[in-house]
């Protein structure tokens, strides 16, 4: 498994206008640094422990993306260095990493996910609760988190058409929010897209894709 080469070959057949965030969870620091090595700085894990960690030992222009479920308690382990929070799925969070941030003197970026996958296993707000969320009172009065767009992921199925179908689905919430008008909502990503589908996520309209095994190999279960 050439690490190396593995990135080249993702960002030489995706458009230069899509990020992509290497999933690192799981993988050792030697693994990282490798990517690293290669000019990949975006990283993404899911355990807030685990990517606390990573923080501390390896270089700080790394920008960390957290792209699991996300609980509210552990929102302060991270909020002195999260670059961008992907799975916000609740208001009760949101306020919490406002609150976190406000401690900081940051305001942090966060996607909100939406629940566009048929499967129950699958976390998401519908968005009817989007809008409710940015259009309440309270939301306005959030100074130190900035909404930069919205995550999905699909259904996980080998059916490209149930796939695409729910990509279209998160395209098309995301521009129908897209020109709100409020200060601390400001659109501009759309997160979707991993190994398996990010060719699909991208001829859909994702602007970033997160990938762990294509770029490191299986995952490590620990």
């Amino acid at each position: 498994m050439n690490i190396k080469n593995n990135i080249y070959s993702i960002l030489n057949s995706i458009p230069k206008s899509v990020s992509l965030v290497a999933v690192s969870k799981t993988k050792s620091v030697s693994a990282i640094l490798e990517a690293y090595n290669t000019g990949q700085r975006a990283f993404g894990e899911n355990k807030i422990q685990e990517m606390a960690d990573k923080y501390l030992e390896l270089p700080k222009d790394i920008e960390w993306h957290m792209i699991g479920h996300l609980q509210s308690n552990k929102v302060k382990y991270m909020a002195h260095f999260v670059h961008l929070i992907h799975g916000v799925d609740s208001f009760k969070t949101l306020k919490e990493i406002n609150k976190q941030a406000l401690k900081h003197n940051r305001v942090i970026d966060c996607l909100l996910q939406l629940k566009i996958a048929k499967e129950d296993t699958k976390f998401g707000l519908s968005i009817a609760d989007v809008e409710k969320i940015i259009t309440s009172e309270e939301f306005i009065a959030l100074k130190h988190i900035n909404i930069k767009g919205f995550m999905g992921m699909a259904t996980f199925t080998e059916d490209e058409t149930i796939i695409r179908s729910e990509f279209k689905t998160l395209q098309h919430i995301f521009s129908t929010f897209q020109k709100s008008n409020i200060h601390n909502f400001n659109p501009s990503i759309i997160s979707m897209g991993m190994s398996s589908d990010y060719k699909i996520a991208i001829e859909e309209g994702s602007t970033m894709i997160r990938v762990g095994s294509s770029i490191f190999g299986e995952r490590n279960y620990i």
